[in-house]
């Protein structure tokens, strides 16, 4: 439904990793800005859609028959996206991570993300061996392994604390301490996936994007929120109930996120 052809083919790709209609232009400072995981489907888009169904189902309760619907619906929808997306495997190793989560919930059993990891990677190596060869493969488990043993160190480093003789922060230290942190987490998320797939970039690519943090700083926010604009505005659209609002909302974010990056891959 977007005016822009732009627009639309890119909206096209971050939904379904459909990028054959990409301008060259658009593709090459996605690549060049360090975003190029942007266009790989993987976790961060089956991770915004997986948060999407959560919230829906949220509304049948907590009760604890709400909740094994909630997960049984969760991933037989989660599961149907991969599949229609094509199963790569980056976008498996998300729908394992998914199924993993649900059956430890559901179970009460401890879960760590590096527990999660260790296992589809096994789970994942024993269904499919060959998809060890593939890069995607490669540099999907190694950015998930940068998050689970990398960040949780590097996000420790943030100092708490506040100046109050009770130990509770100001609402003008609060103003100020919870951007710095929020800040602090993503660069700190940044430099953890960059530290464990820099190194496979470099062996297949000979490229490494200099601005990676910046990249990340502004392009993960906006894809966060242009993934479930994109998704409803497409829903709605097909459904014949889509306002002007949603798609101008859902075309000036995919053009700020484009102009962004192109911004970057010029310096």
């Amino acid at each position: 439904p977007f005016k822009d052809k732009r627009t639309n083919e890119f909206v096209k790709a971050i939904l379904t990793g459909e990028r054959r209609g990409m301008s060259q232009d658009v593709t090459e400072a996605f690549r060049e800005s360090g975003a190029s995981h942007i266009l790989a489907l993987s976790g961060l888009h089956l991770g915004v859609i997986y948060m999407m169904i959560s919230r829906a189902l949220s509304l049948i309760g907590f009760s604890p028959r709400a909740i094994r619907t909630r997960s049984a619906v969760t991933v037989l929808l989660c599961g149907t996206y991969t599949l229609a997306t094509g199963a790569g495997p980056s976008i498996v190793r998300a729908f394992l991570f998914i199924v993993l989560n649900e059956a430890a919930r559901l179970s009460g059993r401890y879960k760590s993300t590096g527990n999660v990891l260790l296992a589809a990677l096994v789970i994942q190596s024993c269904i499919c061996p060959a998809d060890i060869k593939s890069v995607g493969f490669q540099l999907s488990y190694a950015a998930m392994a940068g998050i689970a043993f990398i960040y949780p160190w590097m996000k420790g480093l943030w100092p708490d604390g506040s100046s109050g003789s009770t130990g509770e922060m100001t609402f003008a230290e609060e103003a100020i301490v919870r951007p710095a942190r929020w800040l602090w987490n993503s660069i700190a998320m940044s430099l953890s996936c960059q530290v464990t797939t820099a190194p496979l970039v470099w062996l297949y690519f000979r490229t490494f994007p200099l601005y990676f943090i910046l990249t990340n700083l502004i392009a993960l926010p906006l894809t966060g929120v242009l993934i479930p604009s994109a998704a409803l505005t497409l829903m709605l659209s097909m459904a014949g109930i889509c306002p002007d609002l949603l798609v101008r909302i859902t075309e000036w974010l995919a053009g700020e996120l484009i102009g962004a990056l192109e911004i970057i891959a010029s310096m």
